[in-house]
């Protein structure tokens, strides 16, 4: 084998290694139950049971199993939550149950996980960008929550949200119009490493570069970390504007969620 191709490789395997780990260190710092099962974790965090990120079965290996088995493993080990979460780091065991998962109702989403390896380049236009108080940017996330899950009611989630911020020590960027924010960035650490966690900018301000500036406003933030992650769906555009940006693909894994039921109410 050609020895920079194996060397390629094993840097890949790295990477996707160190991605992974980043994810599950971020899980056992927010979460207080983190329950091993056969394949892989269950996942939970008791103080913020609509937060899905942080309440979640992970499926770690290939379970060998059908997907109506792992849904009711799901239903067994999230019971009393609203919703479901099913998290399969194997994308290729994944890709094989998405059309299975979304048959019964589940959205499925294919996510990377990208590290930050170059400086971005320099931008034509300035944009100012300024560091605001978690809660300065609290429309922006309604607006956000309503864009993807139009139908979810949110409850305590800005007190969730806020709870969880502190406790990965986040910092908020965010561009100004007329003293009031239209874009923002979230950036979280866990002890030498961070991540560029929340993206977004208002409907009406798109196109204008704003979320090329938050970026790399992001990026400046924690230019003393020695590690930096961004997560982009892999079927959508925005990692395209990463990779323009420095950050490289190291990680694959697939997303299967149920959102609440609200028909009966």
């Amino acid at each position: 084998m050609n020895p920079d191709y194996s060397a390629g490789m094993s840097a890949g395997r790295d990477a996707a290694a160190r991605a992974r780990a980043w994810r599950h260190a971020v899980h056992a710092t927010v979460c207080d139950v983190l329950e091993p099962w056969d394949h892989g974790t269950v996942v939970r965090a008791t103080r913020y049971p609509s937060y899905f990120e942080f309440n979640v079965v992970r499926v770690e290996e290939d379970p060998q199993m059908s997907v109506d088995a792992l849904v009711a493993f799901a239903d067994e080990a999230l019971a009393g939550l609203d919703h479901r979460r099913v998290d399969i780091e194997p994308a290729g065991v994944a890709e094989s149950m998405r059309a299975a998962f979304e048959a019964r109702g589940w959205s499925t989403y294919r996510q990377v996980w990208m590290r930050h390896e170059a400086p971005p380049p320099p931008q034509p236009t300035r944009i100012a960008v300024e560091e605001v108080p978690f809660d300065a940017v609290n429309a922006l996330r309604v607006a956000w929550t309503s864009e993807d899950f139009p139908d979810l009611e949110l409850g305590n989630y800005l007190a969730e949200a806020r709870e969880v911020a502190g406790i990965l020590g986040a910092q908020i960027v965010a561009v100004m119009d007329a003293g009031t924010p239209v874009a923002y960035a979230q950036v979280v650490r866990l002890s030498r490493s961070a991540e560029i966690a929340q993206v977004y900018v208002r409907r009406d301000h798109r196109g204008r570069g704003l979320g090329t500036a938050l970026t790399c406003a992001a990026i400046e933030a924690v230019r003393d970390a020695d590690e930096l992650w961004i997560v982009a769906d892999d079927e959508g555009w925005p990692k395209q504007l990463y990779s323009r940006l420095g950050f490289s693909p190291a990680w694959t894994a697939v997303e299967m969620l149920r959102l609440p039921d609200r028909s009966a109410t």
